[in-house]
């Protein structure tokens, strides 16, 4: 079967043949792969710097995807050990316990495109911090996939105000038809601060020096010092560190908390992603995708840190997108 390999941290993925896997342990389920993502967390995996990265080369990349059963289902499906990866194949085998039934008529490039950037959020809000319908949330980082669709989240779950704060003008612009209520630049940091003033929960996808810039200004202004606020950290494009003011920290109650693979247990996971799996497939959450067959995967590793869409890679053959037929 053909399959992509890293075979060293870094390097361009390769193409090969490579054995078909068997389905041998009592929870293996085979599926032939329709359509995989092309995430950030699989390019960070590939170069060494994410803390799931394999510990040995060669690997196959990927970390979730849609796939095909011996019964003729439709899955999601994701990999959930600290290290496990490999769904850029034609044929796969994965725990059954980390597979998503999906409908019939569900788009696979759509659900392979969407579920990870839209998994952070929605385990977050549902579950990590349980946002009740009226509190007030902050996206920081909002411009990104992942930060769009945690606008679009906050708001499907009844999220009194949602504030979406970024650094692209042109992709920041677009959030309120997203839910979001106030668009406020990243770098506006005392505008941020007092528009954000009193949010309950805040999705940080940045972290770094904007991050403790923000979290000052938002401290210093807050109304009741003792409302809970929870900062979660879930991202790291500005750095992987950030000089956290301990004026802030003191001066009223912040809550950070991180989410991420190890955050949260499998079980708690594939719950969250249980849930969400109803509406990507019906359509309310959608990331902008761009199929591409799995011999393009070279090209589309270039292509990935430069574009805004998802780009998703096809093993084998599926139907064609109805994202790429325009409904």
């Amino acid at each position: 079967m053909k399959a992509v390999t890293v075979a060293s941290f870094g390097s361009p993925p390769k193409l090969v043949e490579l054995p078909a896997p068997s389905a041998v342990g009592a929870h293996d389920l085979l599926l032939d792969v329709l359509a995989v993502g092309l995430h950030p967390i699989v390019l960070a995996q590939a170069d060494g710097s994410h803390y799931t990265s394999p510990r040995a080369v060669p690997f196959v990349p990927g970390i979730d995807g849609v796939g095909r059963d011996t019964d003729g289902e439709l899955r999601y499906f994701i990999f959930l050990g600290s290290r496990d990866g490999g769904a850029m194949a034609e044929r796969i085998v994965v725990n059954a316990r980390h597979t998503v039934p999906l409908p019939p008529d569900a788009d696979p490039v759509a659900v392979a495109a969407t579920m990870n950037p839209a998994m952070s959020a929605w385990l977050v809000l549902r579950g990590r911090t349980r946002l009740r319908a009226g509190q007030d949330v902050l996206v920081l980082g909002a411009t990104g996939n992942s930060g769009r669709m945690a606008v679009r989240i906050a708001a499907l779950l009844s999220a009194r105000r949602v504030i979406a704060a970024g650094r692209d003008p042109g992709r920041l612009a677009e959030l309120s038809a997203l839910g979001a209520t106030d668009v406020v630049a990243i770098g506006e940091t005392q505008l941020l601060g007092t528009t954000a003033a009193d949010v309950d929960v805040v999705l940080d996808y940045v972290w770094g020096t904007p991050t403790a810039a923000i979290m000052a200004a938002i401290a210093a202004r807050r109304r009741d010092p003792s409302h809970k606020l929870t900062w979660v950290e879930i991202g790291s494009a500005a750095s992987p560190d950030a000089p956290l003011p301990s004026a802030a920290l003191r001066s009223c109650r912040i809550d950070i908390v991180g989410s991420g693979r190890g955050a949260l247990s499998a079980d708690e996971i594939v719950a969250g992603l249980a849930d969400l799996a109803g509406p990507v497939a019906a359509g309310d959450l959608v990331v902008e995708a761009e199929a591409r067959p799995l011999a393009d995967v070279a090209q589309s590793w270039q292509d990935a840190a430069r574009l805004t869409s998802r780009i998703v890679l096809l093993p084998g053959p599926t139907a064609p997108s109805k994202m790429e037929a325009g409904s």
